[in-house]
Order: structure tokens, then sequence, then C-alpha cells
């Protein structure tokens, strides 16, 4: 009796706990079916970010960096073989154009010289006399002319080696300070052996790129303002001497800037520099972020939010101004263009938008 009294007991307790868990279970699943139409529900609208449609001045003043270069750099090279018997400069030195910068030793070049003097004073006398022969007779026309023609190579051997000589002489082709020294007197040079580097520092270029926004309002000759990063809060002035009429592989166009040096010639060649190019002023116009533009500026599609939805529209773009672009046509002040997002949307799609 006692047994039966037991296994009714724990049949009891059981039947309870499996009431409970299927209560639990029902309840369970009635709060996710809640979730699943929440999550349904939420799912039906894309998360989008807008910005208003304002106008304002686009800044076109533009800075643009890169390095001073000298207006003149030149190598020279020894033009006749030898050996260095002086040199006469050294770094550092300011140097004027045909100044004696070295000398190679040139005995055998004077010798040269007063050997083909000689041949030269030779075949002159030599034509005089064919020339008084030639009057009475005594010669022909044929060694009149021979005459004539040795007299003509004895004169062009002459001035070879008086060239000769003179090419003994280093001398300074530009104005310019003396940036490298290759010899020392006693060095032995071939021709064609690199002597000396010297750089004009007295103008310096300066080229730095634009794009095609701010090209559009560069000449020839406007002043720009220039600065070195080496003398913060000093200025030199320079003028716009080349823009390129074509863009380079990044679309962007090379301008070179002359700027005259100061008198104590403190920029130098391979310094940093910023040109500062003053725009004038620009009438105010709608620009919208790039982002907002369907797949590219080019597409010139633009998404704006309107009640709720998204709606595509036509625009058409202008200037581009870095991550902003001009729009012409197609939008309206106030109006909320879409600037992230898109790649979920189609014209209608409804829309939540991310604050």
């Amino acid at each position: 009796m006692k047994k039966i009294v037991k296994i009714l007991v724990a049949v009891v307790l059981i039947g309870g706990s499996l009431a409970l868990i299927a209560s639990v279970l029902n309840k369970n699943k009635k709060k996710s079916e809640e979730k699943t139409q929440l999550v349904s529900q939420t799912n039906a609208t894309v998360a989008v970010r807008v910005s208003a449609v304002i106008k304002s001045t686009p800044e076109l003043d533009v800075v643009a960096n890169g390095n001073f270069a000298p207006s003149q750099e030149l190598s020279f090279s020894a033009e006749k073989a030898g050996r260095v018997v002086n040199v006469l400069v050294k770094e550092g030195s300011y140097v004027s154009k045909g100044q004696t910068l070295a000398t190679i030793r040139t005995e055998q070049l004077h010798v040269d010289v007063a050997s083909a003097e000689a041949a030269y004073q030779t075949a002159l006398t030599d034509y005089d006399r064919y020339t008084n022969a030639f009057r009475t007779g005594g010669v022909t026309q044929q060694q009149l002319d021979n005459s004539k023609l040795n007299l003509s190579n004895a004169k062009a051997r002459l001035e070879q080696t008086r060239i000769n000589l003179g090419d003994a002489n280093i001398r300074a082709s530009i104005n310019g300070i003396v940036n490298a020294k290759y010899i020392e007197p006693g060095s032995v040079v071939a021709a064609g052996t690199k002597l000396f580097d010297i750089v004009n520092v007295s103008t310096l270029k300066l080229m730095v790129t634009v794009n095609e926004a701010q090209v559009a309002n560069l000449q020839l000759g406007k002043k720009v303002n220039v600065r070195a990063s080496v003398y913060p809060g000093k200025e030199f002035t320079g003028n716009i001497t080349f823009i390129a009429p074509k863009a380079d592989a990044s679309l962007n166009f090379p301008v070179e800037i002359t700027i005259t040096n100061n008198a104590g010639q403190q920029l130098k060649a391979g310094m940093y520099g910023t040109a500062v190019f003053d725009f004038p002023d620009q009438a105010a116009t709608i620009i919208v972020p790039r982002t907002a533009f369907v797949g590219s500026v080019s597409s010139g599609e633009v998404f704006v939010a309107s009640n709720g939805e998204a709606k595509l529209k036509k625009v058409t773009a202008g200037r581009v101004f870095g991550d902003k672009v001009e729009v012409i046509s197609g939008l309206q002040e106030a109006d909320q263009v879409i600037i992230s997002g898109q790649i979920n949307l189609a014209d209608g799609s409804k829309i939540t938008v991310l604050q």
C-alpha cells in the first residue's frame, strides 16, 4: 500500500514539473515571436545619414607644397685630358661667368701653338711668293691654288691649337656658387671628367601642383606668396612662370613659380617651400558632400530624404573642392541629401534617419 502511494506521489510531481516546463516554453515562444515581429518591422526601413543642402561660398584659396630648385645648375667637365695644375676656387665660392676655375698643364699645348704658328707663317710666305710668281708666269694656276689651300689648312690648325690652349683654363659659364669640387692640384683628368658643380640661387623655382578647379584661376605672371618652412613668419614673393597645358597621372597640373632670393640669399635649393594662391571671392553656391553621389560624381545622381522615403534625383555637378562638390542644378536649399547607406537604397525605399 505504501509503495502505491509513493508511486502516485511521484507521478503527480513529474506531471506538475512537465506542466511547469510546458508553461515556461510557451511564454518563451510568445516572447520570441514578438521580437521577430519587431525586427521584421524594423528591417522594413534602411538606416541612413543625411546632410542639409545649403548655399555657401567655396574656399578656393589653396596651399601647395614643393621644393626649391636653383634657376641654373651646371656640372663642368674637362674638355681635354691632362694634369690639373691649379684649382682657383673652393666649395662655397661665388664665381662669375668667364672666371677661371682651374688650369690644366699647358706646356705641350704651348708647343703645339708655336709649331702651328710657324707652319702658318711658312704657308703665308709661300702663298705670297706663288702669287708674285703667278703674275710673271713663273707658276701655274694649280700651283697657286695648292699654295692657297696649304695656307688655309695651316690657319685652321693654328686656330685649333689656340682653342686647345684656351680649353686648358676651365672657365665658369654662369654666375653662381661652387656647390661641389671634384679635383685637386695634381689630379690627372680625361676628357669628360667631372670637375665642378655650380648652382645659381639668386633666383629659385618652386614646382607645385594644383587641381583642375584651381588651375582655371591661375595665369602667367600672377604674383604668389611663398613661404619656407625654415623661416616661419617670413614671406617671399614669386611669379607664375609656367602652367602645364596637360595634367599629370594624378589629374593635377604642375605649376612653376620663380622667386627672387633676398640679398642674403637665405633660400637654398632643396628647401621645403609652400605657395599660397590667393583666389578671388566666389559667389555662394550649393555645395554637398562628395559622398552624397551614388557611385561617383560622374553619375550625377543623389538620394534625397523626403517623408521617410529616399527619392532619387538627377543633378548637374560642377566644380570639385576636395571632399565637397558644387551642384549647379537639381537640388534646392533645405533638401536633405543622403550621404551614407545609398548602397541599400532604391527610388522610394523606406528610410530611418540616424542622428
